[in-house]
């Protein structure tokens, strides 16, 4: 009894002296993530957005618990491969269970859980992603007026239209508009392509950082996807309909925006970029718009699907020979 005693201190012992390390390597591979692994490889920084963190948040949760469902899973299928493999001495067949209740109520009822829990989740952030500020109401933040802001923007082959919209408040009057052109690439000294892109040639849609910006998401052609990786946020375009998107931009800076919807031979060059600037450089650029003269909007007019020949038969009654 006394040895059996001696040998169970012992082990516990053993395995105690075993954890140590175990419990110091993972503190040591925890500490030594990035920022970027930490946000689970997102692309952008955490406040460029009012919106983007909670996507962020969302997506990073759920990679956790789905990698604790892997490892549970991978752990048992190790575990049952080796604890119950066939040794050299067996033979036949292992004795057969025609079902294990308890394990099956158990591989029903978890992922019923994570399917609902994921489910409610998604629905929560995607409200509140989804909300819309009033385009006509002004909102406060600390006492202090917030400026809305109202922009069209028209998704087209392979490029984007914007229309800066009046709104109450706004220090212009009409509204400005700029049209885009697909992304161009550089040419060398030879006049060859160099696979490079002109970026100072990309359409540019610029926001004023803290404001409340509305955005009216359509297509002149095709389907088409607004998609800013920094926002954390894609929309379609769809012809014939029109999606919004609400958010206020908290980081100054240049983000890259692009096409996430195939659309064609040049999908890949639907580039733009988007400006988040202060407000007075905001105002200087609407400014700068209305001096070339891009004042009013260019809306669903510029539709190509708007301007296609209809189909009933052309009338040539005027031009009957015969008369």
């Amino acid at each position: 009894m006394r040895l059996l005693e001696r040998f169970v201190v012992r082990k516990d012992h053993r395995s105690t002296w075993a954890a140590v390390p175990v419990a110091m390597l993972l503190i040591a591979v925890l500490a030594g993530c990035s920022q970027q692994q930490l946000d689970g490889f997102m692309p952008g920084e955490r406040g460029t957005t009012d919106k983007g963190d909670l996507m962020m948040t969302f997506w990073v949760n759920s990679w956790i618990i789905l990698l604790v469902v892997g490892l549970i899973t991978w752990g048992l299928l190790i575990w049952a491969a080796v604890v119950y493999r066939r040794r050299r001495n067996d033979t036949g067949l292992p004795k057969q269970m025609r079902y294990h209740q308890p394990m099956e109520v158990f591989f029903t009822v978890v992922p019923i859980i994570l399917v609902a829990g994921f489910f409610a989740f998604t629905a929560r952030d995607q409200a509140i992603v989804e909300q819309n500020f009033a385009a006509d109401q002004a909102s406060a933040v600390a006492g202090q007026e917030v400026r809305d802001v109202h922009i069209e923007v028209y998704g087209k082959q392979w490029a984007w239209d914007f229309n800066y919209l009046d709104v109450a408040g706004s220090p212009y009057d009409g509204g400005v508009y700029t049209q885009g052109i697909q992304a161009q690439e550089e040419r060398d000294e030879n006049d060859r392509l160099t696979g490079e892109i002109e970026y100072e040639k990309l359409p540019v849609l610029m926001l004023p950082v803290g404001a409340n910006v509305t955005l009216d998401l359509k297509s002149r052609d095709v389907a088409h996807s607004f998609w800013v990786p920094d926002f954390h946020y894609k929309e379609d375009t769809i012809p014939g309909k029109t999606n919004q998107y609400s958010f206020v931009p908290e980081r100054e800076g240049v983000y890259i925006g692009k096409c996430a919807e195939l659309c064609g031979e040049y999908h890949s060059m639907m580039l733009f970029e988007v400006h988040v600037v202060s407000e007075a450089e905001y105002n200087e650029y609407i400014q700068s718009l209305r001096d070339a003269g891009n004042v009013g909007a260019v809306g669903d007019e510029g539709n190509r699907n708007d301007n296609l020949p209809g189909t009933e038969a052309p009338d040539f009654s005027e031009h009957d020979e015969s008369k």
